[in-house]
């Protein structure tokens, strides 16, 4: 049997992960040159359609606001959130996405985001001056500011600090946020996109544990508490 660290504290991605949302957004990152050519390309195939590039993006934006708020919960998450939450294991949530569009996405999902408490780290959190995945900065960042972790910061480690981060265990769907998971010395269970598992991955970071859905999750396999142990409200 694998042995495996014994997990304190639980962080989560979101878009893919949590929720539904990945199939319905082409990019919820802050807005950046890449995008924009990327944008510009598309529309290069349609040399004779009278729309500009910001008007394709804005009309992009547009219309996933009014899809977010209606992405549902992907499987086992519900379950796994109202049991850790019951069970007083501290949580949070590390996610790319920018803060006004975490709102739209878990606006109409409340008892399960309820559970985190505020608990929150978003792309767009400038106070933070994060790097993006895969660098480890949000994970780290969600540990110490929103949990308390003594995790130290990204560059600095110090031997304490790495005994803190072990007893995190990261969430993830993608693969540079496994990367971001792995390098912030903290265990990490990927749930890729079953089309992720045929991509040719040269990194050397490895999940810990790959799980084809969060309900394939076996709490005490990490020294959390087995399901219904714990009274959930």
């Amino acid at each position: 049997m694998v042995s495996r660290p014994k997990i304190e504290y639980v962080l989560f991605d979101m878009d893919g992960l949590m929720i539904d949302s990945e199939k319905t957004e082409a990019s919820d990152e802050p807005q950046s040159l890449a995008e924009f050519a990327a944008a510009e390309h598309l529309l290069s195939f349609f040399p004779d359609i009278p729309l500009t590039l910001d008007s394709y993006l804005s009309q992009r934006n547009t219309l996933q606001d009014a899809i977010w708020p209606t992405v549902p919960l992907l499987p086992g998450v519900r379950k796994l959130v109202l049991h850790l939450k019951a069970c007083n294991i501290p949580i949070a949530v590390a996610t790319g996405s920018k803060r006004r569009n975490f709102e739209l996405k878990t606006g109409h999902l409340r008892e399960v985001f309820d559970c985190f408490e505020g608990n929150v780290v978003c792309g767009d959190d400038v106070q933070y001056q994060m790097k993006g995945k895969p660098c480890p900065d949000i994970f780290l960042v969600a540990a110490r500011e929103m949990l308390g972790r003594k995790v130290g910061q990204a560059e600095l480690c110090t031997s304490d600090e790495e005994r803190e981060r072990v007893k995190g265990l990261v969430f993830e769907d993608g693969v540079p946020g496994m990367q971001a998971g792995k390098r912030a010395g903290m265990s990490v269970i990927w749930v890729p996109d079953a089309n992720l598992l045929d991509v040719d991955y040269t990194g050397k970071e490895r999940a810990d544990q790959i799980l084809k859905s969060i309900e394939d999750f076996v709490p005490e396999e990490w020294g959390l508490p087995p399901y219904n142990s714990c009274q959930t409200k």
